[in-house]
């Protein structure tokens, strides 16, 4: 298969290329450390990848989206593209996000925004070779804005709400898109919390991705619980949920 990883250089995106090494897959990273990307590259390599290319991107350039999409198909030598995968993102500092709207913006961009452009410029090349399946991280704090994230839950939601048209659109054009909604991860992005038994690995996470990704499941909380978690969250009433800080 030819996989295309967005973010290449989060933890989870990590995981997940490496258990597509192990299949045997040719990988294209893209992602905006050089230095990580060529490191990441021999692994992939040492673990069984049948090729791996890497592409240097600073998503919030949206002028160079086109240009990366380019490069992935270039690389695969004009063949199609099985499975593109998008798992970038940052956890901005809500207090001072709320307070500054550039700060704001940005990581609306960031998380969000920057996230449709790529999928913009990925649905042509999709269309025209008739399948493939398009898989996005976006994140549990998607489903209710909450106190302590809301502006990242917001740019999530944007994201989740964006591929739920998105599905219903290409599915005449036989690609599939899936929705990964991952809750609490373990990872340099989060090293600054205290954990907890809800945390999953990276690993753990990447291994339910694959899974999400081979069923072609449309929303997949990773791990399952979170979906009766997010359920509940969701059934508050906003009297009462407005004095929570979750």
């Amino acid at each position: 298969m030819n996989i295309l990883i967005i973010g290449a250089n989060s933890a989870i995106a990590n995981a997940v290329a490496r258990r597509y090494a192990a299949r045997h897959c040719s990988l294209f990273l893209v992602a905006r450390n050089e230095k990580r990307l060529q490191t990441q590259r021999q692994d992939l390599e040492v673990r069984g990848a049948k090729r791996v290319g890497i592409h240097v991107l600073n998503v919030l350039e949206h002028d160079k989206h086109a240009e990366a999409i380019k490069a992935g198909h270039a690389f695969f030598d004009g063949a199609d593209i099985d499975i593109a995968l998008i798992s970038h993102g940052s956890l901005p500092n809500q207090d001072a996000a709320e307070t500054d709207f550039e700060l704001a913006k940005r990581e609306i961009d960031v998380n969000g925004l920057s996230v449709i452009s790529l999928l913009s410029h990925l649905i042509p090349p999709f269309k025209a070779q008739g399948r493939g399946i398009l898989a996005v991280v976006t994140s549990v704090a998607g489903d209710r804005g909450r106190q302590p994230n809301f502006i990242y839950g917001a740019a999530k939601s944007l994201v989740s709400t964006y591929l739920q048209g998105l599905r219903g659109k290409l599915l005449p054009h036989g690609i599939h898109v899936v929705d990964i909604r991952p809750g609490l991860v373990d990872s340099p992005m989060t090293a600054q919390f205290e954990k907890g038994a809800l945390w999953s690995t990276p690993e753990l996470v990447a291994a339910n991705i694959e899974k999400a990704i081979d069923g072609k499941r449309h929303t997949v909380y990773v791990p399952g619980y979170w979906r009766i978690i997010m359920a509940i969250v969701c059934s508050i009433p906003e009297v009462v949920f407005k004095r929570l800080k979750l």
